[in-house]
C-alpha cells in the first residue's frame, strides 16, 4: 500500500531515462554518471 508513490518515482525515473536514450543518445545520463563520479571522489578526500 506505501509502495505506490515509490514505484511512481521509480517509472519516472526510468521513463526520463529512456527518453535521454531515445532523443539524445544518452548524453544527458552519461553527463550525470560522470558528475556523479566526481562527487564521489571527491567526498573521499574528506573521509
Amino acid at each position: 500500500m506505501g509502495y505506490r508513490s515509490t514505484f511512481a518515482l521509480a517509472a519516472l525515473i526510468a521513463a526520463l531515462v529512456a527518453a535521454d536514450f531515445l532523443l539524445s543518445g544518452g548524453a544527458a545520463t552519461l553527463f550525470l554518471a560522470a558528475r556523479f563520479v566526481a562527487m564521489i571522489e571527491y567526498l573521499a578526500f574528506w573521509r
